[in-house]
């Protein structure tokens, strides 16, 4: 009959428990077993002992009585003493039958011929009258003479028997010592073997369920979710497999949305921009000083939105999978003073301070994204400035690496809000003075084109006040498939 897997998790922990119990059940009847026998021998062995020794002990007493019981009959001739030796006789002659009973061997042969001499004693007291020969009397001293020579080989012969059944009884516990340790030794392995194999088949299945978890957690939803174990396990799979699906499901109908909702705004902030900057221009007329300003207002305003359009529009194109790197060459000033530029009406208004030091480096990158990078850094330190504090920028080169330090004077980013700033969609607590949030999306742009240009964002710490953003990254990199559910590192 072929083995089955279990159906499900409970018959296989079932299994494994009813194997571990029967092994145990085995190893303590056996030990049980065992353990009576030895206690049933050595309970025998003493109760012989004691017994033989009580024996004996008696024998010597009645032959001593039956020696002097016949002396007196021999010197007083009465009948009532002749009466006493016979009941002493028969109580010597049941004890003899007791040691018999017990004995065997050689013990047994010289129990025969003590009674033998027994018999001849009696014999001699019933036929001799009293009174008789010297003779007569020191024959009868020799035959009880005899008789206790006969009862002391007769104790010696039973300790021998004894000392026998002692080897015997530890003969056996040594056997049976060695019996339980190669037991034991073979059931330790088993139990060992049980237990591995257990955690084996159930141990699997929950590192494929976890590790499953743990990709959902992250985001990382393009990786089929399969767990090979119990039926139970593999059910649970399957839920995580179609969770999978739906948040991968969840995620394309959010993506369309922010690209149909972004191509939707579009068209609109387009003529607006272009109506304000017919204004701007002259185009219906000269505008005073304070129209200008309020036309000001509305084109960085048209432009910030603009920017948070091309955001929506690369976070959905890039968690789409639908576009890579562009790399090209060009130099690294040119881009920074384009991204400043188009900062310049907030940080006038701002009354910020520009601390700008960029190497003149070369890269090879992919020059859109890079501008996006960095104008989503400077939109951030803009936002979270306080008036007339100051934006730093650094940027210089280590090796085949690039640096890049972009930092300000606002109130920094809380702890607890480091392990989400880069989420997606998170935006955290609002500043004091920023009266509007922004999408969410910005420092989840930065790290998801830093990373697809091979290097990493850091939150550092102690060197400018504010929040301090540090990228590092290869000078010449090269056309790569972007990917999903990186983390930022703190530092």
């Amino acid at each position: 009959m072929r083995w089955q897997r279990p159906k499900s998790l409970s018959g296989l922990m079932l299994l494994g428990v009813g194997l571990l119990a029967l092994l145990l059940l085995i190893a303590i009847v056996t030990a049980a077993v065992q353990f009576s026998t030895i206690s049933a021998t050595g309970q025998s062995i003493v109760n012989e002992s004691v017994n033989a020794a009580r024996e004996s002990q008696r024998l010597f007493s009645e032959i001593d009585s039956l020696e002097r019981t016949a002396r007196l009959y021999d010197v007083l001739d009465d009948p009532r003493l002749l009466q006493l030796y016979e009941r002493q006789n028969a109580h010597l002659s049941a004890t003899r039958d007791q040691l018999y009973a017990q004995a065997s061997g050689a013990a047994r042969r010289t129990l025969m011929q003590l009674a033998a001499v027994q018999n001849q004693i009696r014999s001699r007291v019933l036929t001799t009258p009293p009174g008789t020969q010297a003779a007569e009397a020191a024959g009868l001293s020799k035959l009880f003479a005899h008789l206790g020579v006969l009862v002391d080989r007769v104790a010696e012969q039973s300790n021998q028997q004894i000392d026998a059944d002692v080897a015997t009884f530890r003969s056996l516990t040594a056997r049976a010592r060695a019996h339980l340790f190669w037991q034991a030794g073979l059931l330790v392995p088993l139990m060992l073997l049980a237990v591995f194999v257990l955690t084996l088949v159930i141990g699997r299945p929950l590192r494929q369920i976890d590790r499953a978890i743990s990709d959902l957690g992250h985001g990382r939803l393009h990786q089929r979710i399969t767990v090979r174990g119990p039926h139970d396990l593999e059910r649970l799979g399957g839920q995580l497999e179609w969770l999978r699906r739906r948040l991968l499901e969840l995620a394309e109908e959010r993506n369309r949305f922010l690209r149909h909702m972004s191509h939707e705004l579009k068209t609109p902030l387009a003529n607006i921009r272009e109506g304000t900057e017919l204004l701007m221009d002259g185009a219906v007329g000269e505008l005073d000083a304070g129209q200008r300003e309020v036309m000001a207002i509305l084109r960085d305003n048209g432009l910030q939105l603009q920017r948070m359009i091309e955001n929506l529009l690369s976070f959905s194109a890039w968690q789409t999978s639908s576009v890579g790197l562009e790399p090209s060459e060009f130099r690294l000033r040119p881009l920074v003073k384009q991204v400043l530029e188009t900062q310049q009406l907030t940080v006038l208004a701002q009354r910020m301070r520009l601390d700008v030091q960029v190497d003149d480096v070369t890269l090879v990158a992919d020059r859109a994204k890079m501008r996006l990078i960095l104008e989503n850094l400077v939109s951030n330190a803009v936002k979270y400035s306080p008036k007339g504090g100051t934006l730093h920028m650094r940027a210089l080169t280590s090796g085949t690496q690039l640096i890049i330090d972009v930092a300000d004077n606002g109130p920094g980013i809380p702890k607890e809000d480091r392990e989400n700033v880069f989420r997606a969609f998170y935006t955290g607590r609002a500043a004091a003075g920023i009266s509007v949030k922004g999408t969410g999306i910005g420092l989840s742009v930065v790290l998801e084109f830093v990373t697809a240009h091979g290097g990493t964002v850091q939150i550092v710490d102690g060197e400018f006040p504010g929040a301090h953003f540090r990228i590092r990254m290869p000078r010449v990199v090269r056309n790569q498939p972007p990917e999903q559910g990186n983390q930022a590192h703190a530092a």
